[in-house]
C-alpha cells in the first residue's frame, strides 16, 4: 500500500509540474503536498513516523491562505485537518514562513486524549511552518505541538 502510494504521489506531482511548467506560480496559486518524513520528540514504539500525508491549499497573493489535508495521525488512525493561514514570502529569497490554524478530527478511542481540547473527536490546533521553494517544487517543516516535526513536499501550481 505504502509503495503504490507514494507512486501514485509522484505521478501526480510529475503531471503538476509537467503542465505548470518551471516558472513560479504569479498571484494566487494552488499548493499539493505530501509527507516526507516525520519525527516525533519522545520517540515511543506505538507512533506512527509515516503520516502519508495529502494536502491542498489554495494561496492568495495577499498571503492568506485555506486548505485540507488527510494523514495518518502518531497512533495511525485516518485524520482530517481543515484550516485557514497566512503565508509570508521572503522578498527576496525562495523563503517562507507559514502559520496555520484550524480544527483537527480523527484521534478516536483510547488515544482521544492525546490531542488537546479534542472534545466531541475535534480539535483546534495552530501549526507554525517554514520553508523554502524552487520553482514549482516546495519543502516546508512544520511543528505539531509538542509532538513532532514533519516535512512535506509539495508543488505549487
Amino acid at each position: 500500500m505504502s509503495r503504490q502510494f507514494l507512486l501514485a504521489i509522484a505521478l501526480l506531482l510529475w503531471s503538476t509540474a509537467a503542465s505548470a511548467g518551471q516558472s513560479e506560480p504569479q498571484g494566487d496559486y494552488w499548493y499539493i503536498q505530501t509527507s516526507a518524513y516525520t519525527r516525533h520528540w519522545s520517540p515511543d514504539p506505538e507512533h506512527n513516523n509515516h503520516q502519508r500525508l495529502i494536502g491542498i491549499e489554495r494561496v492568495y497573493s495577499d498571503g492568506l491562505l485555506w486548505g485540507g489535508a488527510t494523514f495518518k495521525n502518531s497512533f495511525n488512525q485516518r485524520s482530517y485537518y481543515g484550516y485557514v493561514g497566512k503565508v509570508w514570502e521572503h522578498e527576496r529569497f525562495p523563503l517562507y514562513a507559514k502559520l496555520s490554524a484550524g480544527l483537527i478530527q480523527g484521534y478516536k478511542g483510547e488515544y482521544k486524549d492525546k490531542i488537546p481540547l479534542n472534545h466531541l473527536g475535534v480539535a483546534p490546533v495552530i501549526i507554525p511552518g517554514i520553508g523554502a521553494h524552487w520553482g514549482p517544487v516546495a519543502a516546508e517543516f512544520v511543528v505539531l505541538g509538542a509532538a513532532a516535526g514533519m516535512v512535506n513536499v509539495g508543488l505549487r501550481f
